[in-house]
């Protein structure tokens, strides 16, 4: 007697391909963009001025994660989005201490712009300009203190402080360049700010 197939139906179905790029749109679609800055263009030909728009835009998803990006287009919508698109691609991880703040300071220049970036405690807020504010926003950052030295032009800015995120390190990066546990670097930090306050009342006593 010939056995009849057996039905597919109560059997659990396998991921398919399209499952990841669901993901992946998801992941695009949940990211934070902000439009630093706009720049109308015009360039001159034999019929007149022929004028465009240039975008600088940044983008980030709210974790430490963080980009850039300059498009050129005759329309404002799609100068925009060929900004949004280069900083999705180009986009850097920053470590943050407790999700909220920078590790330690760092400093950073590009051209005629220099920006410093210092950690705050809780309760900070975002002490920025409008360019550097952006960056914190997208990135998730929650207290950081920041100061710009130079020129204030928006795209020295964004480069100058994409260069200084760029040093940015945590413990756990220096301590395995170092050999050495993350208890050790952290308590020295700590140890070290515990200590500063310690130095006036000696000398009072002496």
């Amino acid at each position: 007697m010939a056995q009849t197939p057996t039905s597919n139906r109560n059997q659990p179905r396998r991921p398919g391909r399209g499952r990841g790029r669901k993901e992946e749109q998801s992941r695009e679609d949940e990211l934070i963009d902000k439009l630093v800055h706009i720049n109308r263009v015009a360039k001159v030909v034999k019929g007149g001025r022929r004028f465009s728009f240039a975008a600088l835009v940044v983008a980030g998803d709210g974790s430490g994660r963080v980009g850039f990006g300059t498009g050129k287009a005759r329309e404002v919508p799609e100068a925009i989005r060929k900004a949004t698109d280069q900083a999705k691609r180009e986009m850097i991880h920053v470590p943050l201490r407790d999700g909220r703040t920078l590790h330690h300071d760092v400093e950073g220049d590009f051209g005629a712009g220099k920006v410093v970036l210092r950690s705050a405690p809780p309760g900070t807020g975002i002490i920025a300009g409008g360019p550097m504010r952006a960056v914190f926003e997208a990135m998730g950052v929650q207290d950081v203190v920041t100061k710009s030295i130079g020129t204030a032009n928006p795209h020295n800015m964004i480069k100058a402080t994409f260069s200084a995120l760029a040093n940015s390190s945590s413990p756990r990066s220096v301590a395995a360049r170092r050999g050495k546990k993350v208890s050790d670097i952290v308590a020295r930090r700590s140890g070290g700010a515990a200590a500063a306050p310690a130095a006036p009342k000696e000398q009072a006593d002496g």
